[in-house]
Parts: structure tokens; C-alpha cells; sequence
């Protein structure tokens, strides 16, 4: 070995000597935590202590770290002498205290919003969607499939109440008989008994088809698709006074919605239906269309009671479809003189007596008015009867006018068009409403 290695590797001895002499004077105990910004930490307590207080610094990558000091070598805030527990307490060395395997409090709440959210995805399956345009409404039902089924059906108990004619005696039963319509053929009188078994009906909630017959009215005056709530403000829309139209069946029972089913359902007749709908949203000329229908129901059976009907019924050799279009006939009538005499609300208990008793008395008329007017609006001219100028139009013969109407007018404002009723047989001839 030459002298110039020997020389190095004495002074290589001797700073290693002297490092290890300072380190056993100086340093008792080092220990090395790694931070967690994954730089080394090294902790040297000094010896000294004075009045009970330690006098150590902490080193980072060799750089010591006084009280008052800042680490420059990472931005960070500077790191202060503090117990462990108190680090802990801190949050600062929490995930080595806790350990590696344990989550922290942050990643339990966030597997807690986790499983919150999984939790509330699963309960939207229980939860009913909106109705909408493509979900499966009730079909519509046609007049003649909800005739079927009453047709079908045991109406017994009904039928031991029905009046289906007017009784008389003494001179007026003669009188009837010598000068009266002819009567009802024998083979008619089972159609006939049916037409009153169903006015005695009353809707039941249970019974699927009542249910439609409802809904289908709902929907071709409305003119939409999505079926509605059995109870609800929304009948009113359609002229029945509450939530309940069945409240208002007084007299008719179901008949008076399968004669409305059958206004909405034909489709000669459904145009009519809707203009007559249009109308009783007017400002002024307002009415509860299907009250309004439910009158014009009861005004039907009145004729057919008192077998006005029957001559007609035993030439066509039917009851059920000379009623139909006999209460559309009526319908008409009081749609022509209502609006083109500018009827109110005011009007309707004069207007509705008036209208039975010409129809009483001209039934064949009012059917030949119904005939003229489909074959007018179906050749694309305009019905008479329907100009939106009142001027163009005669007074109604079933009024006598409008000077009749006016002399009416403080009795009409009395009456309020808020229910029917049936006739009882000492008031057979009248209207009423209640």
C-alpha cells in the first residue's frame, strides 16, 4: 500500500471516530417515523431538559426544525413538538394509528351515502309510476257491449219496481184508451221493462263495466286517453256537480250515463256532443252538461212512460235505440233554443219544463229534427239551428218566443239547476229540479 492510500484510509478512520464519539454524546435515541408526505422524520431529544420541558427539535431529511421555525424544503406548515396522544387527537397521524386495514371516518360516511344511495335505487321499484300516454288505460266501452252486460245480468229485484207506464183511472184511463197512442207491442214490453231496470240502477264501484262506462264519458268529452280518479274535482269539468257523479243519478239511475255513452260513443252523434260540451264552457251561457244530459234522460223516460214513444217503437220495432235518439233529439232542441236565445243558468228550470212538454206532445217531430240535422252536418252545410247569430234564427215554437222567456225571467232566476229528480205520479208533466 503506498502512502497516499495509507494516509486516506487513517483519515477515513478517524471521521468516522469522531462521528460516532459525537453521535453516542449528543443523540440517546433516534427514531424514524415515516410522515405522510413520505419523507423521513427524525425526532432527536436532547439532554438537557429544563424546568421539566423537553428541549428537542424535530429533524426532517436532516434539516432540524426549531418552535418557531418553517420547513421550507416542501411548503408545508411547520410541525410542532406535541405528545403523540396529542397528534391522535389532532387527526395528523391517524392513519397510522388506526392502522392500514381499518377505513378512515371519511370513507365510512362515504360507503354510508353509498349504501344510502343503493338503498333508495332499490326502493324506486315500489314506488307507483305517473300515469303517462304509453301506460295501459281502460279500453273504451261501446254502448252496445255495456247494453250486453246488462242484458246478462239478473236485474230481478230492480224490475219489482219499475213504473214503465202511467197509471190512470176513471175518465182519463177511457179517454187513453179511446184517443191515446197505440200500444206497446207485447213483444216490445221485455225491451221496454229493461230500459226502467237499468234507470233504477245505480252505479257500483265493484262492477268493472260501470266503471268504464264512466271513464269513457270522461275521456271523449276531455278528449284524452289517460283514465282519472273515481272521486275528484275532475268531474265537475265535465258538468257533474261533485266529486261523485253517481250523486247525481236521482231519477235516471245508470241509464243517464249510458244515454250520455251513447251521444259520445255513436259517431254521427259525438260532433253534436262536443259542440253542446263547448257550449256549457261558455262565460255567460255556462251549464253542467251532464246534468244537463241526465235531464234530458229523465225527459225520455217521461215520454216513454206515458207511451208517446210506442207508436215509433212498434213501427222499428225497437225501444232501446227509439229512446237513444230520442233523448239526442231532445238534447238538440234545448241546444238550439239556448244558444240562439242566449239562455243562462237563470233559465234552465223554465227552459227544461217547456222543453218536456213539447216534447210530450211532438215526439215524431223531434225525431225528424234529429234525422234532418245528422243528414245537414254530414253533407258539410250548416245544421239550422246553429248559426252563432241569434238574429238568423226563429224563436223556438216550444217557448212561444222569446217574449216568453222574458216574462219567465224572474221565475227562472229563482230555480237552481242543481240536481233531477224523479216525477213523483201527482206531478207527472213538470219539471223539477231540487
Amino acid at each position: 500500500m503506498t502512502s497516499g492510500a495509507c494516509r486516506g484510509h487513517d483519515r477515513e478512520q478517524h471521521q468516522q471516530s469522531t462521528r460516532l464519539h459525537a453521535m453516542e454524546e449528543n443523540i440517546d435515541v433516534t427514531s424514524h417515523t415515516e410522515g405522510l408526505n413520505g419523507l423521513s422524520h427524525e425526532r432527536k431529544p436532547v439532554e438537557d431538559i429544563t424546568n421539566g420541558h423537553s428541549t428537542y427539535k424535530p429533524v426532517i431529511n436532516g434539516v432540524a426544525i426549531g418552535h418557531n421555525g418553517k420547513d421550507h424544503t416542501n411548503g408545508n406548515a411547520p410541525f410542532r413538538s406535541l405528545p403523540i396522544s396529542a397528534l391522535k387527537q389532532n387527526g395528523i397521524l391517524q392513519n397510522l394509528t388506526t392502522g392500514g386495514d381499518k377505513p378512515s371516518p371519511t370513507e365510512e360516511q362515504e360507503d354510508a351515502d353509498l349504501e344510502k344511495a343503493r338503498q333508495e335505487w332499490e326502493a324506486l321499484d315500489n314506488i307507483q309510476p305517473a300515469l303517462t300516454e304509453d301506460s295501459n288505460p281502460t279500453p273504451l266501452i261501446s254502448f252496445n257491449e255495456a247494453l250486453q252486460y246488462f242484458q246478462t245480468t239478473d236485474l230481478g229485484d230492480l224490475l219489482k219496481n219499475i213504473q214503465p207506464t202511467i197509471r190512470r183511472t176513471g175518465l182519463a184511463a177511457i179517454a187513453h184508451f179511446l184517443f191515446g197512442p197505440p200500444r206497446l207491442h207485447r213483444e216490445l214490453l221485455e225491451e221496454r221493462d229493461l230500459v226502467f231496470a237499468i234507470a233504477q240502477c245505480p252505479v257500483d264501484n265493484s262492477q268493472t263495466v260501470h266503471m268504464r262506462v264512466l271513464q269513457t264519458i270522461h275521456k271523449r268529452l276531455i278528449g284524452t286517453r289517460l283514465d282519472c280518479p273515481r272521486y275528484g274535482p275532475h268531474w265537475e269539468n265535465i258538468g257533474f256537480q261533485g266529486s261523485d257523479p253517481a250523486t247525481d243519478l236521482r231519477g235516471t239511475g245508470f241509464l243517464g250515463l249510458m244515454h250520455t255513452l251513447y251521444f259520445v260513443m255513436d259517431p254521427e252523434t259525438l260532433p253534436l256532443a262536443r259542440d253542446i260540451y263547448k257550449l256549457s264552457q261558455h262565460p255567460t251561457q255556462n251549464f253542467p252538461f251532464c246534468v244537463m244530459s241526465i235531464n234530458m234522460t229523465r225527459i225520455a223516460l217521461q215520454v216513454l212512460r206515458e207511451e208517446a214513444l210506442s207508436k215509433e217503437c212498434n213501427r222499428r220495432q225497437q225501444v232501446v235505440g227509439v229512446l237513444n235518439e230520442f233523448y239526442v233529439a231532445t238534447f238538440l232542441h234545448i241546444y238550439q233554443l239556448w244558444k240562439t236565445q242566449q239562455k243562462t243558468i237563470a233559465d234552465s228550470g223554465f227552459v227544461l219544463k217547456e222543453v218536456e212538454l213539447f216534447a210530450k206532445k211532438n215526439p215524431k217531430q223531434m225525431l225528424r229534427r234529429l234525422e234532418v240535422f245528422l243528414k245537414e252536418r254530414q253533407a258539410g252545410g250548416i245544421p239550422r239551428g246553429t248559426s252563432p247569430d241569434p238574429q238568423a234564427q226563429q224563436p223556438s215554437p216550444s217557448l212561444g218566443g222569446s217574449r216568453a222567456g222574458m216574462g219567465q225571467g224572474s221565475r227562472g232566476k229563482e230555480m237552481h239547476f242543481t240536481g233531477v229528480c224523479d216525477l213523483p205520479p201527482d206531478m207527472e208533466g213538470e219539471a223539477r229540479l231540487i
